[in-house]
Formats: C-alpha cells, structure tokens, sequence
C-alpha cells in the first residue's frame, strides 16, 4: 500500500526534531514500532481538540507515526512534561472528514503546504484519542 507521504527534509528531521525531543519544549508520541517492535517517540504539534475530543491528524499524509499507531492501537503523548497512556481510534466516513476540515481551518496556513503537496482528505490519517481505563481496584 503505498498512500502518499511528504518527507521531512534532513534539517527538520535530523537537526530541529532531535533537538525539540531531548530539550522537551514539544508535545511528543510515542508508540511501538509496528516492525521493530521497540518504542518510536516523535515530535508532534498539540493533540487537535474538536467538540469536546481530541485528535492526532496526519498532515504530512502516511507517515511512520501514523503507520504504528495504527499498528498498536495505542500510545503515550508527553505535553509540558505529563505523559498520558492513551487507545487511538482511527476515524473514517465523515466523522473523519470532518475532522480533516476542521483541522486544516484551525491550523491554516502551518499546513497549507502538505494539503496542496497531498490534496485528498482521505490521505492524511486522523486518530481520535480516548483515554486508557483505569484498572479495577
């Protein structure tokens, strides 16, 4: 299946997302490798919050987060030093298309670029984030 992807160019990938990481000033995922198997963290914007849930969307298309959280099933963000287990739900139909709009409204702009590079909604993945159940005392 190859769905289309926008690489992150060599700055961005192997100079500013090392960086963002270790100084932590960025909300992180991290989630298991569906290949490997060993723990993958990678710098994200902000969860995106709509009616009340929040979502991880895709921007750059089908990228390798995107690929192990569908994988997985689940993961962690760290914001502001809190990390949270989290269960991801891939969202499809028109619930995720409606959430692909409102995520491009919101965010304007700092995406227009991957949108136009990947037009079709339907290639860039969005995953609602539901919180883990807490274990029975």
């Amino acid at each position: 299946m190859n769905r289309p992807y926008v690489r992150p160019g060599f700055v961005l990938a192997h100079v500013v997302n090392p960086i963002v990481k270790r100084a932590g000033v960025t909300t992180t995922l991290t989630v298991l490798g569906r290949r490997t198997g060993e723990l993958r963290t990678t710098p994200l914007g902000r969860p995106f919050e709509h009616a009340g849930a929040r979502y991880l969307v895709s921007g750059r298309g089908e990228t390798h987060w995107a690929r192990n959280l569908r994988a997985s099933g689940c993961g962690e963000l760290r914001i502001h030093g809190v990390t949270e287990g989290f269960r991801a739900v891939e969202i499809v139909g028109t619930e995720h298309d409606a959430i692909v709009a409102a995520y491009r409204e919101k965010l304007g702009r700092s995406v227009d670029g991957y949108f136009k590079q990947i037009p079709d909604p339907a290639d860039h993945p969005a995953f609602r984030i539901e919180p883990l159940e807490a274990p029975e005392p």
